[in-house]
């Protein structure tokens, strides 16, 4: 093999360099390719063959697609959410505000044919004849005197009775709150007469008491499964905490646990407040005079031509404003009471 044939560096033949030259090249081109962390990367003096595969888009432009596509989902939920609560407004406004109207009519106009929404003749003949008839302001004080009682009941049964129910989690405690959600489906007219004949019996017709204990079955169940799902929300390293300094089970309860869940106890009054201050048939039943309360008493407005809807609207539209202020004045407590557990952890 002559000179120029043969490379004197290392001993090996040109032919043979070339071709390992060649063979780097081309390994090192394919692992340029290939490594995430080269990308774009070009070995000095080497040319890539032209690629037909397009780059894909970055990842800032795709987050700016989705970020549009859920604020324009979000404007069209709140949208919808609007359009609904208007929609309540009307169907639960519109009957109230109709009423207070009437509430301001002269006599002849809250019969008249056809009705009309806003009154001719602003008046307060209404709200006159109304509370002065006999028995109206007693009524008022029968219905405020009942409802706190009764709401007071539920909340010193309801309140052990479910914390007891969440925190020790036996059989036995599910079956009493299942039972307890099937006594809140029994209609109240198949318990009222038997409630009735058993208070005239022990001495208790026709008296405030009485109709609280009534009223008490119907708010009880539900202040149970109130009480309940606002105890569930509540971890239990608080009261262990207060065990450690030195509180009892009852202690625990007392100071950490239930101002924890004032929120939702002033949920839970205010449900057994309206259950007791609307409630009727129980009212019809169990009263004569002396206990009757404001819904027996709108019921028996009438006057020789029929109802007298002027006194009737004015009577209900005086009777709404105690629940109505009582509503404002634990607005925090119910909006804190609806939101306890919804975030954890």
């Amino acid at each position: 093999m002559s000179a120029a044939e043969t490379a004197h560096d290392g001993g090996i033949p040109a032919s043979a360099a070339g071709s390992r030259s060649r063979h780097a090249a081309f390994t090192s081109r394919i692992a340029t390719r290939k490594n995430p962390e080269t990308e774009g990367s070009v070995t000095p003096g080497t040319a890539l063959p032209p690629s037909n595969v397009t780059s894909p888009k970055s990842p800032r432009k795709r987050r700016g697609v989705n970020r549009e596509g859920l604020e324009a989902g979000r404007r069209s939920t709140r949208t919808i959410l609007w359009i609904l609560l208007a929609a309540a407004m009307v169907l639960y406004g519109f009957p109230f505000l109709y009423l207070l109207f009437t509430s301001f009519k002269t006599p002849i106009d809250t019969i008249a044919v056809p009705p009309t929404i806003l009154p001719k003749e602003w008046t307060l003949v209404n709200y006159v004849s109304a509370l002065g008839r006999s028995g109206v302001v007693a009524s008022i004080i029968n219905s405020t005197q009942t409802a706190i009682i009764s709401t007071l009941m539920s909340l010193v049964l309801a309140v052990p009775a479910a914390y007891g129910i969440t925190r020790y989690k036996t059989r036995s405690g599910r079956i009493f709150i299942m039972a307890a959600l099937v006594t809140r489906m029994v209609p109240p007219v198949a318990i009222g007469i038997p409630l009735a004949s058993m208070m005239a019996s022990v001495g208790l017709s026709d008296t405030p008491i009485a109709l609280s204990i009534a009223h008490t079955t119907i708010s009880l169940p539900l202040s149970i499964w109130l009480m309940s799902s606002f105890f569930e929300a509540v971890p239990r390293d608080l009261e262990e905490a207060a065990t450690v300094d030195g509180c009892s089970r009852l202690g625990a309860l007392w100071r950490v646990v239930i101002p924890v869940v004032s929120g939702g106890i002033a949920v839970t009054a205010i449900f057994a407040f309206l259950a007791s201050w609307n409630e009727f048939l129980f009212a019809l039943l169990m009263t004569a005079i002396r206990s009757q309360t404001t819904p027996v008493v709108i019921a028996n407005f009438q006057t020789q031509f029929g109802l007298d809807w002027g006194s009737m609207t004015a009577l209900a539209a005086v009777y709404s404003i105690p629940v109505i202020l009582l509503t404002l004045l634990l607005q925090r407590k119910i909006v804190a009471g609806m939101t306890l557990g919804a975030v954890k952890g």
